[in-house]
């Protein structure tokens, strides 16, 4: 016993003394040559120096804690149902698999589902009470979940058969048109005097996908609320509701807030869902981080704030940490947003590196023609699609990208700091709840680059390929 050494002390010589066990490394490269392909174990030793240039190295160090991770995957909109729903038992059976199951897929355990339509549908637009013009619902005698009942709850069914502790939340494109300005589903904004109506719809929703066996964690108020698609071109129209900050709050506080208290619910409620741009855009379409700021600097809305929404399409990613120093209490998730080929593999590592306690990417699944698709936006290319002659489904480079962060990345996890890279070598890294340290790093540039981790005074070194994604698990032992 050494009664005058601190307990700093003995924790710092903890640390150095513990050994790393044999590290695993999973491997795929942008030509599919390797896809999530493990690679031979590797032994730490004793590290001699870290004179290592820092675009060479990573230092790894879990004493510094950053957000917690609640879930990582993509969305089961109504275009990936529907594609799900035309395939054959036995394909449809695998394809969930490779999406949903952790040993044999890539362990998709967070999803995004869809309040009514998406612009992404095989279909018309609707909503769960539509109404002929000019009429009235308040009381919601007339709200029906049936037209899910096709193929939206089936397909979700079996992707919890397949993974149990999968997660969904879920948010709407409109509320139903009769209680917005414009009439129908396009563009406008909901009406003062159907607040109360609109937070009832949300606790009918919750309900009947309850009792259809499908809990929902958490929803968002409106998908992209800066956005209103009644104006311009008729060609750019698809379902969307437009809603200020100001409105926002007032309808979390004043009505869904205590609409969820009444009943029990303990659905969380995610404020914003639109862009992480710091200063809002000229044309009002991306109003940014002050959206959120301003539902969260009521103390009467934030107490029932659980979590903050951010997509990528304006701004960088940085103006999620902005936020998240003014506002360390409320997690946030980014919704919305999918990435494409090593560049996106570092996207994503910027998402996790600047707090997003969640991911999720847009549209599973289209197919080989970019279908089905109701709105104005033509899709890149998914990372699953079906062949829509032969109806067999593809994996892309995406997909198996995805699995180097879905698959290893544990819900309960808690992000590390990682020290090093440069712009065209990322690394994010977690510590499991089993106490596992997994680290990804993507290699997006057009030569082999060696790298050397230091972690506790060991080191290993290894050498990744070009354009490749990586993942590195070891224990300490």
């Amino acid at each position: 016993m050494i009664p005058h050494l601190s307990i700093a002390l003995l924790l710092l010589f903890a640390q150095v003394s513990v050994a790393a066990g044999p590290g695993r490394w999973w491997l795929t490269t942008s030509d599919l040559k390797n896809q999530l392909k493990e690679q031979p174990n590797l032994i730490f030793g004793n590290a001699t120096s870290e004179a290592t240039p820092s675009a060479d190295r990573l230092t790894i160090d879990e004493s510094k804690l950053g957000q917690q991770i609640l879930g990582l995957g993509s969305s089961l909109d109504h275009a990936t149902c529907f594609n799900l729903s035309q395939l054959s038992d036995e394909d449809r059976r695998k394809v969930l698999t490779r999406l949903f199951d952790k040993t044999d897929g890539i362990g998709i355990n967070l999803s995004r589902i869809c309040i009514g339509t998406p612009d992404f549908t095989p279909e018309s637009w609707y909503s769960y009470d539509d109404l002929p013009k000019d009429g009235l619902d308040d009381a919601l005698h007339q709200f029906s979940i049936e037209k899910d009942r096709r193929y939206i709850l089936p397909m979700l069914r079996s992707a919890l058969q397949v993974n149990p502790n999968l997660m969904f939340f879920a948010s709407p494109w409109s509320p139903p048109g009769w209680m917005k300005s414009t009439g129908n589903l396009i563009g406008g904004e909901l009406k003062v005097d159907h607040y109360g109506s609109y937070a009832q719809y949300f606790v009918k929703f919750i309900e009947a996908y309850r009792e259809e066996g499908i809990p929902i964690h958490a929803v968002t108020i409106q998908n992209e609320p800066g956005v209103d698609r009644n104006k311009g071109s008729v060609s750019w129209h698809y379902p969307s509701c437009h809603w200020t900050a100001e409105q926002e709050r007032d309808f979390i506080k004043s009505h869904l807030g205590p609409a969820f208290k009444n009943v029990g619910l303990k659905t969380e409620i995610w404020t914003y869902d639109h862009n992480f741009n710091e200063v809002p855009t000229p044309d009002g379409d991306d109003p940014g981080i002050a959206y959120p700021r301003t539902v969260v600097s009521d103390p009467e809305a934030a107490k029932f704030v659980r979590g903050v929404a951010f997509h990528g399409y304006a701004g960088k990613p940085k103006g999620m940490m902005t936020f998240h120093r003014e506002f360390p209490a409320f997690p946030m998730h980014f919704t919305e947003g999918s990435v494409f080929g090593p560049y996106g593999g570092r996207l994503l590592i910027e998402y996790l590196r600047h707090g997003a306690s969640s991911y999720n990417g847009w549209v599973t699944i289209l197919d080989s023609d970019g279908k089905p698709n109701n709105g104005p936006f033509r899709a890149s290319r998914t990372c699953v699609t079906i062949d829509s002659k032969t109806k067999k489904p593809n994996y892309h480079y995406d997909y198996f990208q995805y699995g180097h962060f879905f698959r290893f990345i544990q819900r309960g996890s808690h992000r590390i700091e990682v020290e090093g890279g440069d712009n065209l070598l990322g690394a994010v890294a977690f510590l499991n709840p089993d106490g596992e340290i997994a680290t990804m790093i993507v290699n997006s540039s057009g030569k082999q680059r060696s790298l050397t981790i230091f972690w506790r005074g060991q080191s290993v070194e290894l050498s990744l390929p070009q354009r490749s994604v990586s993942t590195i698990t070891w224990k300490s032992t």
